[in-house]
């Protein structure tokens, strides 16, 4: 197993409703799960291979509850990132090198049966977890915005946030509306659904907050 960890800033953007229940181990509102999570990473590394300042995105579908499989999937990494980094990157995001079930990308792979060709774009992916927004945006493939749940009694800016403590993709998350596009060879439509803004630290452990408990 190599040793990796990748600390830095996700948004993502789902089809449920802003309550979304599959935080709280419920089916999904709609029946099914469809989702694009994008990050920066900002300090990082595979080996000896620095990660810095690399990003990437993932497109999902599944058919059902992500329980129940039969998904697909599909890598995008900013082309940006050297041939190695690229090769790090899609040996993490498809949860090689790590503890089995230690982190959601393991699980999303493992519950994915169709896998995409990995493909190299430029990403334009911005995000601030404290104003609940984000942009991540990559030509031909996904357009997705994050904003602030607005309150339907004067328009306000209504702010929630989601804690996991043990949960193995974010130990807090801010909660947000998302409006979300794509027309690669996995299509996503929703608007005004669930989005959740983060800061990763994982590693080939899992998550830095689950380890911190367990040592």
């Amino acid at each position: 197993m190599i040793e990796w960890r990748i600390q830095g800033e996700s948004y993502s953007s789902c089809n449920c409703d802003h309550a979304c229940p599959c935080q709280f181990e419920g089916l999904p509102n709609q029946g099914f799960c469809a989702a694009v999570e994008g990050f920066v990473v900002n300090q990082g590394h595979f080996g000896d291979i620095d990660l810095g300042g690399t990003k990437a995105a993932v497109l999902y579908a599944w058919p059902g509850p992500v329980f129940e499989g039969r998904g697909e999937m599909q890598i995008v990494i900013d082309s940006g990132a050297s041939a190695a980094q690229r090769d790090a990157l899609e040996q993490i995001l498809t949860g090689q090198h790590c503890e089995e079930a230690s982190n959601h990308w393991w699980v999303f792979h493992a519950m994915s049966d169709t896998v995409h060709e990995t493909l190299v774009r430029p990403i334009r992916f911005t995000t601030d977890m404290e104003t609940r927004k984000a942009r991540l945006s990559i030509e031909d493939v996904v357009d997705s915005t994050g904003e602030p749940i607005r309150n339907s009694f004067d328009g306000g800016e209504h702010r929630v946030r989601i804690q996991c403590p043990d949960g193995i993709e974010f130990h807090t998350a801010e909660i947000g509306n998302g409006v979300t596009r794509a027309d690669g060879p996995i299509k996503l439509e929703f608007a005004n659904t669930y989005a959740q803004f983060c800061m990763i630290d994982h590693s080939h452990e899992g998550p830095a907050h689950r380890t911190r408990q367990s040592a």
